[in-house]
Formats: C-alpha cells, structure tokens, sequence
C-alpha cells in the first residue's frame, strides 16, 4: 500500500482497520459519531460487507510520527463501481469511459452504505489540528496519484472540512438533507406545538393511524437485540434492498457484529402484531444526534413507516436530549413532518484536466441549484407556525 515520510511525519494506507490501533483510531475519531468508531468499520470489514470483493478495498489512511504514534487518519477505500455512496457520479464515470478514459477504480473517503455528515479527516482537538486536517487532505491527493487512480472523493464531510478541502485545490459539491432539529422541546406535543395548526392535526392522525390494526411498537437497544429480532430485521432490510437497488449491500453477520460490539450505540425500531415482528427502522445513537438508516417491513400498514422512522426518532431524541435526528438520505415528504433541509458536502480530486473542468462546470450549476432549493423550502413549505394564530 502507499507510504511516504517526511523529516517530521510518515504517512501510510492500510488495508483492514485491524492494522490501525483501535484506541488510536477512536482518539483522532472522537466519541460523537458511530459510524467513524474502529468497531464500526471493522463490524463491516469482519461481516463481508465492505471488501475487496465487494468493490469496497479498505485503503484506509494513516498520519503518524517518525516513532509510529498516530497523529490523523480517515477512512479511505479504493471502490471499482460506485454503490453504496448517495453522492452520485455515475454521470461523470460513464462520460470519461466513453471519451476512452478510465474512471475505476477511485479513492473514496467516507464510510460505506452512510449517507451521514461527520468528519473525514480524523483529527484529535488541540495542538496543531487544522495543520494535520491540511495535510491529511493533501496526503490523500498523493495517495490516489501514486495509486494511479482516477480520483479521490471525500463524500459527507463537515462544512469546515468542505471549505479547507476548496482552498486546496478540490472542487466542492453540495447536496441537501432533510434533518429534525430538537429546540429544547419538552415532550412530542410540544413540538408538535411549533407547528401549524393543519400539520399538528396531519401528524396526530398519521400516528393514530400507525398502531391501528393491533400494532404495538417498541424500542430495542443492547441485550433486548436478540437473534430472533435481528433475523426479523434482516428479512425487512432484504425485502427493501430488493425492491430499491437489487442487492442488499450488508450481511447478515454484520447486523450480528453490530449489535456484539454497538448495541449501546443501537435503537431499533420495531413493529409487531399478533406477536410477530412486521416491521423495523434502524437508527445509531451519537453523543448529539440519533442516525437513522434502515428501514423495511413484511405488511404493509397505513403511515407505519412514518411512525417507526420519523416520529419514533423524534420521540427518542427528545427523551434522551439529543440535538438533532438525520433521518437519511433524500425524502421531501419528511418536510410535513418537521424535517428541514440542510447542506450537505462533498470534496473531489481529478486528475485529468478535462473531466475535471468539466465536472466544475457541472458542481457550479448544481450547488447554485442546491441552494435555491434549500431556500424555497425554508420560505415555502416550511411546516413551522409563521403566526400565533397558526
């Protein structure tokens, strides 16, 4: 794999995060997000879920001293397709093949199947933090050039990390989420106080509605994820990896893994009538907001799927304190629901000259595009009382 030194530093990419020391890694990584933790990316290197063979060959970049300490790193995979990713390149991947160039494989630096912002550039606070996240960022353009690959993608990285990345040279796409931002709210009926009247009535109706039919929902985390419960699960997440994009991307064995090594880091939504498990909503706990990614289900009920993904999530998050829930990727129906849109960023290294002016042109359009739709939302469709007589 690549590695470089420096007088002052060496630099070096790894491939499995058991080559990197855990309690070194989680230290650059911080406590705040789960999916940046060891036990996170190792739970899908162990399970199959993200391999070689998967298109998913864990390069994964290391900063450290002369004597070996771990100064920075990121989570980094050479990718032969672009799956798994929900920041979206297909586009320029089949417009560089046709002009007889070769897109794969490329330096992705993100964290697989998570369309969730965080920080890429693992960085522990104090000292010379933002030096390390400035090299780290220019380390991984060296990694993808001795690779001699297309080019390097830091797909949902922070603002911050966004902004230094285009002052070094990347280019800088935007996209928009929808998230809940908790703003002190007692209990759900205050935040359904903050609503317009006609949307505090849609949301009571949509939740009624959900445990009709003898429906009973519960949270699960730790040792209440059993086998039984994951293997239900499981059923559910296949059945709407199937129906979306064809193959399920995680193994059975990873959701075992997680719940091994995260359980704490777990709140599982889960559904059930007449004693068997028909639904679920899957969701990571971080130090302020609550992650939700899967969701599937083997009956089909009305406005279930609103309930175990949205309105248990806001629940949640209220009773534990939490600042926000990221409900996932893309979704305008979440706005009704009180899940408003916000940016979201990726950074991106060319190598030849015209795909990458090209692609410029592109981003220049789309980020403006991105932000007129950011703020029509907010001054259209907002489901926030504008009025007391709301």
């Amino acid at each position: 794999m690549y590695d470089t030194t420096t007088p002052t530093f060496q630099a070096r990419s790894i491939a499995s995060i058991h080559d990197a020391d855990d309690e070194a890694w989680d230290h650059c990584a911080g406590p705040d997000n789960p999916f940046l933790h060891h036990a996170f990316l190792a739970c899908l290197e162990d399970s199959g879920s993200a391999t070689p063979e998967t298109g998913w060959a864990p390069a994964h970049i290391l900063l450290e001293t002369m004597g070996g300490e771990l100064l920075a790193c990121a989570p980094a995979y050479f990718k032969s397709h672009s799956y798994g990713e929900f920041v979206f390149d297909h586009g320029w991947a089949d417009a560089f093949e046709r002009a007889g160039g070769r897109y794969y494989p490329k330096l992705l630096i993100a964290v697989p199947f998570t369309p969730a912002t965080g920080r890429r550039l693992l960085v522990p606070p104090g000292g010379d933090a933002d030096g390390l996240r400035k090299t780290l960022a220019a380390t991984i353009m060296r990694v993808a050039q001795e690779a001699g690959v297309s080019s390097a993608h830091i797909n949902f990285a922070t603002q911050d990390e966004w902004e230094q990345m285009g002052e070094l040279g990347y280019l800088q796409r935007t996209g928009v989420q929808f998230h809940w931002d908790n703003h002190d709210y007692a209990d759900f009926d205050a935040f359904l106080a903050s609503l317009a009247s006609r949307k505090r009535k849609s949301i009571r109706k949509e939740r009624r509605e959900a445990t009709e039919n003898g429906i009973e929902i519960v949270q699960l985390s730790g040792g209440d994820l059993t086998d039984d419960v994951w293997d239900a699960f499981y059923a559910f997440y296949r059945d709407t990896g199937n129906r979306k994009w064809g193959t399920p991307y995680l193994t059975r064995e990873f959701f075992d893994l997680l719940g091994e090594r995260l359980g704490d880091r777990v709140m599982l939504v889960m559904a059930r009538r007449e004693g068997h498990w028909i639904a679920g909503a899957l969701n990571l706990i971080g130090d302020n907001t609550l992650y939700g990614r899967y969701w599937g289900c083997i009956e089909d009920h009305r406005m279930l799927h609103f309930e175990c993904c949205y309105y248990q999530a806001i629940d949640y998050a209220i009773s534990r304190g939490l600042g926000r829930v990221e409900a996932g990727a893309q979704g305008s129906h979440k706005i009704q629901r009180g899940y408003m849109p916000m940016h979201t960023y990726s950074a991106h290294w060319i190598e030849h000259g015209g795909l990458r002016d090209a692609v410029a042109r592109f981003l220049k359009e789309e980020c403006d595009h991105v932000d007129w739709e950011v703020e029509a939302i907010e001054q259209n469709y907002s489901p926030f009382r504008k009025t007391e007589n709301d």
